[in-house]
C-alpha cells in the first residue's frame, strides 16, 4: 500500500512540474513588481528567482529519482528529462 501511495505521489509531481514551469516565470515577475523593481534591478531579480526555481526542481527530480531507486545511467536519464519537462 505504501508502495502505491508513493507511486501515485510521484506520478502527480511529475505531471504538475511542467506547469509550475510556466507558472514559476509568472511567479518572479510578480514578485519583481511586488518589489517595485525595474530595469536591471527587475531583470536581475527575474533571472536569480528563475534560477532557483530551476534548483528547486532539480532537486525535486533527484528525490523522486532516489524514491525509485535509480542509480546510473537509469537515474541520469531520468533526472535529464525531469528538469527538461520542469523548465518547460
Amino acid at each position: 500500500m505504501k508502495t502505491l501511495i508513493t507511486a501515485l505521489a510521484i506520478a502527480i509531481a511529475a505531471l504538475a512540474a511542467p506547469a509550475l514551469a510556466a507558472s514559476e516565470k509568472a511567479a518572479c515577475e510578480s514578485q519583481a513588481t511586488e518589489k517595485k523593481l525595474s530595469g536591471a534591478a527587475k531583470t536581475s531579480f527575474v533571472k536569480k528567482c528563475e534560477k532557483d526555481a530551476k534548483s528547486a526542481a532539480a532537486a525535486a527530480c533527484e528525490s523522486q529519482a532516489a524514491d525509485k531507486k535509480l542509480a546510473g545511467a537509469a537515474k541520469s536519464s531520468f533526472v535529464k528529462k525531469c528538469e527538461k519537462d520542469a523548465t518547460k
